[in-house]
């Protein structure tokens, strides 16, 4: 790979029970960002990497300090495999894939707010709706104005922490605690996401379109 086998940037922690993200010394802001490889092919034919950077949308939520998406690549319907096709995250994102589609992000969740935390000044839910839904085009109207953070989507979203810890609630109040490595098969169902710890949480995500 040349210049692009690189040292990882992005470190793992041994996974265990009973260790808090504060436990490692580590701030995910101290982190440089993720990088994502993006192959293809040449005019020859041979398998080659376009790029191996930082995806060009990445969308910082100012309302919501330290929530971030790193949009990496989406498709609609059955994708094209000539290895020629063009970046699609130049063209900008979408919250969610329509039928057959598929959208693959990283989601950096800001740590838990300490008690009488407060939004920037001039901040208000709907505002911090309108933002989202502006920088990624229609993620504002899934969320529920009578329970924030519940939402629903037409996909089948498979998930996992990469790093950190996250709660996850359904319908009924049912709470389950994810840690590092633990993934997830989000069925189209309601649901709202908590980071329990100080520390910021990172999850990656694969939406795939469907029906109802």
């Amino acid at each position: 790979m040349g210049k692009l086998s690189s040292k990882l940037s992005w470190r793992w922690w041994t996974r265990n029970k009973s260790r808090s993200v504060s436990d490692s010394g580590d701030d995910a802001r101290d982190l440089p960002p993720p990088r994502r490889a993006l192959t293809g092919r040449d005019a020859a034919g041979k398998s080659v990497f376009k790029s191996f950077d930082v995806t060009p949308k990445v969308v910082e939520i100012d309302s919501n300090p330290g929530l971030t998406f790193y949009e990496l690549y989406r498709t609609e319907g059955v994708p094209k495999l000539t290895g020629l096709e063009p970046d699609p995250m130049l063209q900008g994102t979408k919250a969610f894939p329509g039928p057959g589609g598929s959208l693959f992000r990283l989601i950096s969740y800001p740590p838990k707010r300490p008690d009488g935390w407060t939004p920037p000044p001039g901040v208000t839910f709907e505002s911090g709706l309108k933002e989202m839904s502006e920088k990624v085009p229609g993620m504002g109207d899934h969320f529920e104005h009578d329970a924030p953070g519940m939402h629903t989507t037409d996909t089948i979203d498979y998930g996992v922490v990469v790093r950190g810890e996250m709660t996850l609630e359904l319908d009924d109040g049912e709470i389950i605690h994810l840690r590092q490595g633990d993934c997830i098969v989000q069925n189209g169902t309601r649901h709202r996401w908590r980071n329990p710890l100080p520390d910021a949480c990172l999850m990656a995500f694969v939406s795939i379109g469907g029906t109802r």
